[in-house]
């Protein structure tokens, strides 16, 4: 049976073309943005999933021809088999599938796509492993594959290990791009949801260095008045 096809059959037969044109704006496919090029059927991502669960029986031989596709919606669904193989798998298949992740992060070039993927298998694969992958992407010039490096973080947060989450978003401080600027916000966010005390502590010593969006995204959860000392810079 080639899955291939009938996954992209399915979901051309899902498209619309309103959500489509509203998703080529969303993500930036405009020339010069960062989404230059990405083409959209249009289809939502609860449909998404329910495609990447009927198909999820797919190779990985196979599933590279979905994830090697032109269409966002196809990438999109070959990652959501990819983290449910990852998750389901054996030893051996959660290494056969971060080797593939790995091997195709051309792919993964769109901040949906990151963030669906690379906590659920980077960074839960390496959670008790050596990290220096991570610490290789958090300083390539692809944006896609730093905001995998920091956006890996999210398992280890989860899982109240704060370390690397600092010590990429120090790297990351004086990145020039605002979807770096927001994943960095949002991860540290994240560990002011866990530890209020811990997030201030980092905060204090780089708030003044952070780009304004990495900072409002990091204490948008703040009481109200802790976090307006910060945004006005008075903490």
């Amino acid at each position: 049976m080639n899955y291939n096809n009938f996954i992209k059959s399915e979901l051309k037969s899902r498209a619309d073309e309103e959500r489509r044109k509203t998703s080529q704006y969303f993500f930036k496919t405009g020339k010069g943005e960062y989404g230059e090029g990405d083409v959209f059927l249009g289809v939502t991502v609860p449909d998404s999933r329910k495609i990447a669960k009927k198909y999820s029986g797919i190779s990985l031989r196979e599933l590279i021809g979905v994830l090697h596709s032109k269409i966002h919606e196809e990438r999109f669904v070959a990652l959501l088999i990819l983290i449910n193989k990852f998750e389901k798998g054996s030893d051996r298949e959660k290494e056969e599938a971060v080797k593939f992740y790995l091997d195709n992060l051309k792919w993964i070039n769109n901040w949906d796509l990151v963030d669906v993927s690379a906590y659920k298998i980077l960074g839960s694969y390496l959670f008790d492993k050596d990290k220096d992958v991570l610490y290789n992407l958090v300083v390539s010039e692809n944006l896609w594959e730093r905001r995998i490096a920091i956006i890996s973080t999210l398992h280890f947060i989860k899982n109240n290990s704060f370390t690397d989450t600092f010590q990429i978003s120090e790297i990351l401080l004086e990145d020039d791009h605002d979807l770096i600027h927001k994943a960095v916000g949002w991860m540290l966010r994240e560990v002011g949801n866990k530890s209020l005390q811990t997030e201030v502590k980092f905060l204090n010593k780089y708030y003044k260095k952070m780009p304004r969006t990495m900072l409002r995204y990091a204490v948008e959860k703040f009481p109200e008045d802790l976090r307006l000392k910060y945004l006005k810079g008075e903490v």
